[in-house]
């Protein structure tokens, strides 16, 4: 038997006895099943939830996951968008949702990737809802506008006006969440926004660094460094050797740890960025 299964197919089918299915198995939802000490993964919980709910949508962080987003767990929440009654495990929406706003993968029903983001925006806090829009759209990348047609389409929804903060801070350049908070730490200061993910060269055109979030006009750069850069011996070789290079050329580029004190962070960038002619706009 695939897993998870309706418990009650299985019986009929003769798979199992009743007895069996109790001593043996467990429900992640009402009458779906999957074996006793079995971690059920997001995978396992998508499918069980459209065994479920079968005419149901997957939106959400789910969807977003289905579309190759990173940084989902396992535990992130089911969110469906149907008609049907409320069960444990599953977090219901009772919300309008237009036959051009989702179809099937591998016969489960998901939003499509402007709907997602649509429900991603409205309904997580802003710097969360943010960092799974940036998730969404380095994998799986949708325009703002196509998501304002759908605004256009369910006037007086909930959660539209968090939508219009959202929406114009996703960048899918982004390639983790601390990058992503990173960013919006330098926007929401007052900094000039930043490009992501621009790639440096060496005079004779050898390629030197992608960096995470710069300015380039200023050749001041921001890099997350996470575990990877502390621990492994070749990374960190890696990183003297490039910076090294960046200096040589004229960049300045923090390198923040997740220890570092936000107002620490933004002195640094901004000192950097005033010592090279950026002149902050006067309101």
């Amino acid at each position: 038997m695939r897993i998870p299964f309706i418990g009650a197919e299985a019986v009929a089918a003769g798979h199992l006895t009743k007895g069996q299915l109790r001593a043996r198995y467990r429900q992640i939802y009402s009458g779906i099943y999957v074996p006793r000490r079995h971690e059920p993964s997001l995978r396992d919980r998508i499918v069980g939830a459209h065994l479920a709910a079968p005419k149901a949508v997957i939106t959400g962080v789910a969807a977003s996951a289905m579309y190759g987003a990173k940084w989902v767990g396992d535990d992130a929440p089911i969110e469906l968008i149907t008609a049907t009654r409320r069960q444990p495990g599953l977090l219901v929406r009772r919300e309008t949702l237009h036959v051009d706003e989702w179809w099937t993968m591998g016969g489960i029903r998901v939003a499509t990737p402007e709907r997602t983001a649509f429900d991603l925006a409205r309904h997580l806090p802003r710097g969360k809802a943010v960092e799974r829009l940036d998730a969404l759209s380095n994998v799986r990348p949708f325009a703002i506008e196509d998501v304002m047609l759908i605004v256009k389409s369910h006037p007086g929804v909930r959660g539209l006006r968090q939508l219009r903060v959202a929406l114009p801070l996703v960048d899918g350049g982004a390639e983790s969440p601390p990058e992503t908070r990173l960013r919006l730490l330098f926007v929401e200061a007052g900094l000039p926004r930043p490009t992501t993910q621009y790639v440096v060269y060496d005079e004779d055109g050898s390629y030197i660094r992608r960096i995470d979030i710069c300015w380039e006009e200023f050749k001041v750069g921001a890099e997350y460094d996470g575990e990877q850069h502390l621990k492994n011996r070749r990374q960190y070789v890696l990183d003297v050797v490039v910076n090294r290079a960046l200096q040589r050329l004229g960049w300045h580029v923090l390198h923040v740890i997740k220890e570092d004190r936000a107002a620490e962070i933004l002195a640094e960038a901004r000192t950097a960025l005033l010592s090279r002619g950026w002149q902050p706009q006067r309101k």
